[in-house]
């Protein structure tokens, strides 16, 4: 643990910043696996999970959770299998 104050607080943040992260990029993965299934079900609201699957990666691409290639590489491989 660091001695000096701006480290200790810098130390707090990454911990805080690191949780949102984590919990972002699991909500996403969440909504590309439902739209994935969604669609090799060819259920009937998979057009409404796929837009959320693109939604939820443009805004990881966005914060920089995953490369904003990853997120296009994603989507048109989701896309294809539409």
């Amino acid at each position: 643990m660091p001695n000096i104050k701006s480290a200790i607080k810098r130390v707090k943040v990454n911990e805080k910043a690191n949780i949102a992260n984590s919990q972002a990029k699991s909500a996403m993965r969440t909504t590309v696996k439902k739209a994935e299934n969604a669609v090799a079900a060819n259920a009937e609201n998979k057009q409404e999970l796929l837009q959320a699957a693109f939604k939820s990666l443009d805004k990881a691409a966005s914060k920089g959770l995953i490369h904003k290639n990853a997120a296009a590489r994603k989507k048109s491989r989701l896309a294809k299998k539409a």
